[in-house]
């Protein structure tokens, strides 16, 4: 009975690991718990530089939008004040920032999601860039129209590809302790999970690194946005659920997106 239970079991990691290849974008490679450009190639979205690859530097315009976050959704009752938020056009990245874009050390992993950077740190980066951290119901607005929502007014969708399930395919979730990988230890390359993208094409939105935002209402609590590569429970990639932490965190979740003002 032992040795059956452990080829069971072997059988079940095996197949978990035969399965990653499905869980990345066309022409990227399953290594480990990453989805990884194949030696000498940059499959899209990512581009070339000159040690390695990275994610292009692609704005998305957000039109203005007035959504109605959480009563839509039964899991946010009781976790989710029901509200309407209303934003202004915006741009936003259509990537989370690189570990090539934040300069953090020279590697030709130059398109994995960069992490562990404060609040201040990636506000200068935003910065840096002519941009801004989103405000909280930007990051919202970006997020919640989904593909079978793609409108900017309505009901906020419960994930940013739509109201259907999280799978490993769609976001790079569940990494260090399933359920798509029990080793992951760290983000992974962005814009490797295309089948997560919004209807407008913003990628990563949930999972990867969960992402710096500010509550003008309240300047001086840490938020951020998305869930991470080391999110275990799907319902943490709702568009609602948020992490609270530190503004002075350099937690190994945490990345940025930039926001830029649209002209008037």
């Amino acid at each position: 009975m032992i040795v059956g239970a452990t080829l069971v079991g072997a059988a079940i990691v095996a197949a978990r690991w035969r399965t990653n290849d499905a869980q990345c974008g066309g022409g990227f490679v399953a290594t480990g718990s990453r989805c990884m450009a194949p030696p000498g190639a940059c499959p899209a979205p990512l581009v070339r530089i000159d040690d390695g690859c990275d994610a292009p530097d692609v704005r998305v315009r957000i039109p203005a939008s007035k959504l109605t976050i959480g009563p839509s959704d039964w899991e946010a009752e009781g976790r989710v004040p029901p509200r309407v938020i209303e934003t202004r056009a915006f741009y936003i990245d259509a990537f989370e920032a690189t570990v090539a874009k934040l300069g953090t050390r020279a590697s030709a992993d130059g398109a994995r999601a960069a992490s562990a950077l404060n609040r201040d740190e990636a506000m200068a980066h935003c910065a840096s860039r002519g941009g801004r951290l989103p405000t909280d119901d930007e990051w919202l607005a970006a997020a919640s129209m989904g593909a079978s929502n793609g409108a900017p007014h309505g009901s906020a969708s419960r994930y940013p590809w739509g109201d259907t399930g999280a799978v490993c395919r769609r976001a790079a979730w569940g990494l260090a302790r399933g359920p798509c990988s029990e080793r992951g230890a760290g983000a992974d390359t962005v814009g490797a999970h295309p089948t997560g993208d919004t209807a407008l094409g913003v990628h990563d939105m949930a999972g990867n690194v969960a992402e710096w935002v500010v509550d003008p209402s309240r300047p001086a609590l840490g938020i951020a946005r998305g869930g991470s590569w080391s999110t275990e429970l799907a319902t943490e990639l709702r568009t609602w659920s948020r992490l609270e932490l530190s503004p002075a965190a350099k937690d190994a979740r945490v990345g940025v997106r930039c926001a830029y003002d649209a002209p008037p």
